[in-house]
């Protein structure tokens, strides 16, 4: 079978970004490696994506910039910056979007119209909150996604919410009420879902085309397991890893005091990756504890550095309480520690049938004693956490390569093409 035209609408799409830019833009990569691809990206991305060199002729630049650089300097005054207020930033997206892909459109309206292209995939921006004009507009299919969103903050991290500045979280419904957000959906040929809270969210009657995709990827060059030893094997010590942005929604309190009040931790080594502004305050708990020998802080490392550590280390924690898309956590699995991570969210969801250990969410005090006691399982039956370390890893590397990603991609274009029922995709659940 020849291979399908389409043109990817990618407005966030950037190699040296991080998180979604460098997702998207990796996506976009993959998928031209399985199909013949013309990307639809925003101007921004111009000097990173010719710098790597990649695309070629495959990229057209879009310039909206007459309200998105308006939009995002209100944005950043708004949220005091870009670190917190991440639901601020969404709502100031709604119409610079818009505007992307009216030009998009417009750009592409000969080609799309002579029959150039087989499908249009929209695969950035990822919040289902920023709607399509081309679901409903296009003279191909639409495919959608991977989208990720609607994770709700637990009630008991009220406090963790309010120092994200995420009070307009509670207008985010009100996007159902906008234009162009229910035939985003209605009429997508297929809606590409991460997990759980983001199938929930989408309206009723499209279930038949929903499709379980998670986003994240990695890049198996970088994160594997060649040269591991089996977690928890030999004499110890053994070394727990936390790494991530050290902010109050991805609570790393809950790694440090659940490991520094530990006696039967006592022994071994817990490394802090990362830096934020929890950093002081995971210091002074650590100092408190008297537990500087134990507890050390490794700052922000590249990449290699991380994948590194994690295939040097027993086991993963990541504690986050509102983690949409938990990239690290498939890392770390490539990687082949045990990871042990808060059920909720996607964390949760890349953990279950027994590829991690899951604590179930709780208020602080409760989520410390869980997570100590989980760490100290390990040390119990190691036989049982390296089990579930192996298939964590074998799960990882059978789907989330970007190679593996994109030939998935490429069974649901097809079945889009022939009209046939999406229900057999279902290898990510």
């Amino acid at each position: 079978m020849s291979r399908p035209r389409v043109l990817l609408l990618a407005e966030i799409c950037n190699p040296e970004w991080p998180s979604l830019p460098v997702v998207g833009y990796k996506y976009a990569r993959a998928l031209a490696s399985v199909a013949d691809v013309k990307v639809a990206t925003h101007v921004r991305n111009r000097p990173a994506i010719e710098a790597a060199g990649e695309f070629g002729d495959k990229v057209v630049y879009i310039d909206n910039e007459w309200i998105a650089g308006r939009m995002h300097k209100l944005s950043e005054i708004l949220r005091g910056g870009s670190e917190v207020a991440w639901s601020t930033h969404q709502i100031m997206a709604y119409l610079p979007y818009l505007e992307f892909e009216r030009q998009a459109l417009r750009t592409f309206r000969e080609e799309l119209a002579d029959g150039a292209f087989d499908l249009v995939h929209r695969i950035t921006p990822m919040s289902p909150t920023l709607p399509s004009i081309a679901a409903s507009r296009g003279p191909v299919p639409f495919v959608i996604g991977p989208l990720n969103g609607n994770l709700d903050w637990p009630r008991a991290f009220q406090s963790e919410q309010k120092r994200e500045r995420e009070g307009m979280r509670r207008l985010r419904n009100l996007y159902k009420a906008l234009p162009f957000a229910r035939t985003t959906f209605t009429k997508a040929a297929a809606i590409l879902a991460a997990f759980r809270h983001t199938v929930d969210d989408l309206p009723p009657g499209v279930d038949a085309r929903v499709v379980p995709f998670p986003e994240v990827g990695f890049d198996p060059a970088i994160f594997h397991s060649d040269g591991r030893r089996r977690p928890f094997s030999g004499g110890g010590p053994y070394r727990f890893l936390y790494a991530g942005r050290l902010v109050p929604y991805k609570v790393p309190e809950v790694a440090v005091r659940a490991f520094v009040g530990s006696d039967a931790l006592r022994p071994h080594r817990l490394h802090i990756v990362g830096d934020g502004p929890e950093e002081p305050r995971l210091r002074q708990i650590v100092a408190e504890a008297h537990a500087q020998d134990r507890v050390i802080f490794e700052g922000r490392k590249s990449q290699a550095e991380v994948a590194g550590m994690m295939r040097g280390v027993d086991a993963f924690i990541f504690p986050s309480i509102r983690e949409l898309g938990a990239g690290v956590v498939v890392e770390a699995m490539a990687c082949g520690p045990v990871c042990i991570v808060t059920a909720y969210g996607a964390p949760g969801d890349l953990t279950a049938n027994g590829r991690g250990v899951r604590v179930p969410l709780q208020p602080l005090d409760g989520l410390v004693a869980a997570n100590r006691a989980a760490m100290e399982a390990c040390l119990a039956d190691p036989e049982a956490h390296a089990a579930m370390a192996s298939a964590a890893h074998d799960y990882a590397v059978g789907l989330y390569t970007w190679e593996a990603k994109a030939a998935y991609t490429a069974r649901i274009y097809d079945a889009v093409m022939a009209r046939r029922s999406l229900a057999d995709l279902t290898d990510y659940l």
